[in-house]
């Protein structure tokens, strides 16, 4: 029997892929990929994780979490961005890389994806498939059996481990034909189709790149926190994050470690505001009357603001005097 390594979503296309394969006979291992823009593990929420999916599919899951290095690509991917700070080209090449490095240990014989013709206009186009194969070294190794037959014959095909006749020529962003497919092949639960990665958001964009000029060292950590509420630049080695709603307010505390520094309001209902990198007198004042600005504290109040470090609280006399000018200049 043969064996064959699948880049495992959990979305639609992925399953697909994977159940192709299964009905050929191949043995299939899902690989799903997590980061601080998309991947869910096993402690995530919602109906449709990639572990729910690979039970479903009665497949064995691998679940690789991608690191410091990974982030470092995407501070200077070869092959540029796309309308955010997206490298979709040099990310899916990187995760091709790590699944080809995963092939021996389980014997894997060829890899599998459920990559679309022409369903991503950055990474899925004829000629960056291409570029994808060949730098991440699975030249006539990588199955896309949804468009198999509009993409050249693989190893797999060539050698008679699947049958080319029974994959398929999908191409462009209609799903139409996916949810046919998964009907007939009992695939009866999957998500709405969504880009998923946080990266292809213009918004989050400028958050990405203020980290990428401040922070010499990158942290998948202050990446999550960039899911996080309002962000504020408040020094080159400092910024705030205050937060949006309540769920934002027990992240933010859930989030804290050593160095970091919680505010909150004493007088009334207060979001939470965590002070990230270095602090000072002035830098922890600043974050204060940032974080002022949303409660309902008077404007040129006197205000008392916990602030709680290393575990020890104490109070901080604040004025409620930020302009609406001062703090859009700090935001991020």
């Amino acid at each position: 029997m043969h064996r064959a390594l699948a880049l495992f979503s959990g979305g639609l296309d992925s399953q697909l892929a994977v159940r192709l394969m299964q009905v050929q006979g191949i043995a299939v291992t899902a690989l799903h990929f997590i980061s601080p823009f998309f991947g869910e593990g096993k402690e995530d929420c919602g109906k449709y994780r990639a572990h729910v999916a690979a039970e479903a599919l009665g497949v064995p899951l691998i679940i690789h979490s991608l690191g410091r290095e990974y982030l470092e690509m995407i501070r200077a991917p070869r092959h540029g961005y796309g309308k955010a700070v997206n490298p979709c080209v040099d990310c899916h090449a990187w995760m091709f890389r790590v699944a080809k490095g995963l092939m021996p240990e389980l014997d894997a014989d060829f890899v599998v994806s459920g990559e679309v013709l022409g369903q991503r206009p950055m990474s899925q186009r004829r000629d960056t498939l291409r570029v994808v194969e060949r730098e991440s070294g699975l030249t006539g190794l990588l199955v896309r059996p949804l468009s198999a037959l509009s993409l050249p014959p693989t190893v797999p095909e060539q050698e008679g481990w699947i049958d080319r006749e029974r994959l398929f020529a999908i191409t462009g962003r209609s799903r139409k034909m996916q949810m046919r497919l998964a009907e007939e092949l009992g695939i009866r639960e999957y998500p709405s189709p969504a880009g998923g990665c946080l990266l292809t958001e213009v918004s989050y964009a400028a958050k990405i790149r203020d980290l990428f000029t401040h922070n010499p060292v990158l942290d998948p950590r202050d990446f999550r926190l960039l899911r996080i509420g309002r962000h504020f630049r408040l020094g080159p080695h400092t910024k705030l994050v205050v937060g949006r709603r309540e769920a934002d307010n027990q992240l933010l505390d859930q989030s804290l470690r050593p160095g970091m520094v919680l505010l909150r309001w004493l007088d009334g209902g207060s979001p939470l505001g965590v002070v990230v990198g270095e602090v000072d007198d002035e830098l922890l004042e600043n974050a204060a009357k940032i974080l002022l600005r949303y409660t309902r504290a008077a404007g040129g109040e006197e205000c008392r603001v916990v602030v709680i470090r290393e575990g020890i609280e104490e109070i901080l006399p604040v004025r409620n005097d930020y302009g609406e000018s001062q703090l859009e200049s700090l935001r991020i």
